[in-house]
């Protein structure tokens, strides 16, 4: 007895690419975070060949750490050409793979729970600090913890809130709010309300800087005004300059335009712009490029970018 199925039931099991605008974005936003980790790692592997010499051992692992964050690069391409529906055939040659190994060994689903559960290698423990790159107390102050206890002491001082008053709605001793103040103790967002409500001042304003200080995720539905916010926030920490001493701290790499359009536009600025006022505002950029990347991400539409249609 024939087993055959009837005629027409054998199908191909996918007449062309599949499309998958969602999955192609979460591969865009990993490389994204995938440039910025090699770019951290290859810093630490300059700095190890042109410092003191290094084990050799520390040069294979570092060179190994870049090999790893290449693959997954690589993995997170051709999931995005997939997704795209865009024929792997591109991408075959310069990977000296077949169109049939990229489909293997890049599966959808898996590359995605990998991108997914990467771990990212941090700057603090991959760069080796140069010997005369020492701290100072210019550099400590541009630390996110800093910028929020410079932002609630200046807050303090124009409610003109003595530090007594504050411990005492705080049910706290004295000198644990001057550690507070000084940036050298964390805060709790409880902590930081309550000195905030004691001196009149402005939490929405204030919890930017605290959430990046704390290393919580960024709250809100607005990602492009929660960097305005946080912009916003630096520019209080810094005693609120005029624009004019903005721009010369920037040494004029940013306009009036730019610095209007960063603090009070609706579209979000290039990154050279946010680099540039985070600077002059003695923040970090590297904090600073994160909330920049999700603003930036929110303003683009979910459907596919044109260079995916050709």
């Amino acid at each position: 007895m024939s087993t055959s199925s009837p005629s027409g039931s054998h199908r191909p099991a996918r007449s062309g690419p599949a499309v998958d605008a969602g999955r192609a974005a979460r591969c865009t936003e990993a490389l994204r975070d995938i440039s910025e980790d090699i770019a951290v790692v290859a810093d630490a592997f300059m700095q190890q060949t042109y410092g003191t010499t290094p084990p050799t051992a520390d040069l294979v692992d570092t060179v190994m750490v870049l090999r790893r964050l290449t693959d997954e690069a690589i993995s997170a391409i051709v999931v995005r050409q997939r997704s795209q529906g865009e024929p792997l055939g591109d991408l075959a040659p310069a990977l000296d793979l077949t169109v049939d190994r990229l489909r293997k060994k890049y599966v959808p689903g898996t590359v995605d729970h990998a991108l997914a559960t990467r771990r990212r290698p941090r700057r603090a423990t991959t760069i080796t600090r140069p010997p005369d790159d020492t701290p100072t107390p210019k550099n400590r102050l541009r630390h996110p913890r800093q910028r929020l206890a410079c932002a609630l002491s200046r807050m303090r001082l124009q409610a003109d809130v003595t530090q007594q008053t504050l411990a005492r709605h705080m049910n706290v001793d004295p000198s644990y709010i001057s550690r507070l103040l000084s940036g050298d103790r964390d805060l709790s967002w409880q902590h930081v309300k309550a000195i905030v409500d004691c001196c009149d001042g402005n939490a929405d304003l204030i919890k930017p800087l605290w959430e990046v200080a704390a290393g919580v995720e960024p709250t809100g539905t607005d990602p492009a005004r929660y960097l305005r916010t946080y912009l916003q926030a630096l520019r209080y920490a810094n005693g609120s300059p005029h624009d004019r001493a903005v721009i010369a701290s920037s040494q004029h790499a940013i306009t009036v335009s730019d610095l209007r359009q960063a603090l009070k536009g609706r579209t979000v600025p290039e990154w050279s712009v946010v680099s540039q006022l985070v600077t002059a505002l003695q923040g970090l950029p590297d904090v600073a490029l994160p909330l920049w990347r999700r603003a930036r991400s929110s303003t683009e539409t979910i459907t596919l970018p044109a260079e995916a249609f050709g």
